[in-house]
């Protein structure tokens, strides 16, 4: 596939690493120019874009940028895309530590809908939970005991199917996680979030998740 990356941080060098060697041609860029990706692109054979060009004509998009620069992005910059194309999202909002108030987010919009908004697209959470050392060395083939299960949160059936084989591909079971409006159940302080757990202990750490979030995480905890 055609895959474009916005955000060459450390959650989006990991993915340009594993999906140039699974074959893919990946488009990938930061919030600088270019040049700066220039050791990123040399070691993956992966093509160093602005930010605007790294959707264009791809067959899927991923976002990985802190929450609070969603809104930085150029107006319809993954509309480029081939239409139809999945976009994933792969942030957590993160108030205090990096983020700011987003006041939709505090009072109860989930993170993910809320950067769907934003993109003015539908997206598919994953890769928001795992920490990213573990996404780098942990991916084993299917069938191993124990794999790590990731959730992916979205509405439309086939490219979800097409987000669950990217997930496959770089060695994690995909787990559904229902709807974008349930992705709430894998944001930060829940069951899921930050575990390796396997396909069975990831769809019981889903059940067993509450929308309410501590009031020490909000902005105005």
């Amino acid at each position: 596939m055609e895959i474009g990356i916005i955000g060459a941080g450390q959650v989006g060098g990991t993915l340009t690493r594993h999906l140039t060697k699974q074959g893919h041609t990946v488009r990938v860029s930061n919030s600088r120019a270019p040049e700066t990706l220039a050791d990123l692109a040399a070691e993956t054979g992966a093509t160093a874009v602005w930010a605007k060009d790294a959707p264009v004509d791809a067959d899927l998009v991923i976002v990985t940028i802190p929450q609070m620069n969603v809104t930085d992005l150029a107006p319809g910059i993954v509309s480029t895309a081939k239409p139809g194309s999945p976009v994933i999202d792969t942030n957590n909002y993160f108030p205090k530590q990096r983020d700011g108030q987003i006041e939709a987010i505090d009072v109860g919009t989930p993170d993910s809908v809320w950067v769907a908004e934003q993109l003015g697209v539908p997206v598919f959470k994953v890769f928001n939970g795992l920490f990213w050392k573990r996404l780098v060395d942990s991916g084993v083939p299917r069938g191993t005991a124990g794999r790590i299960a990731l959730p992916i949160a979205g509405d439309d059936a086939a490219n979800k199917k097409i987000v669950s084989d990217l997930v496959d591909q770089i060695g994690f079971d995909p787990v559904d996680a229902g709807t974008l409006a349930e992705s709430w159940r894998q944001q930060p302080y829940t069951p899921v979030y930050g575990t390796d757990l396997d396909v069975e202990g990831v769809k019981k750490a889903l059940a067993e998740a509450l929308p309410e979030r501590p009031e020490s995480f909000l902005a105005t905890g």
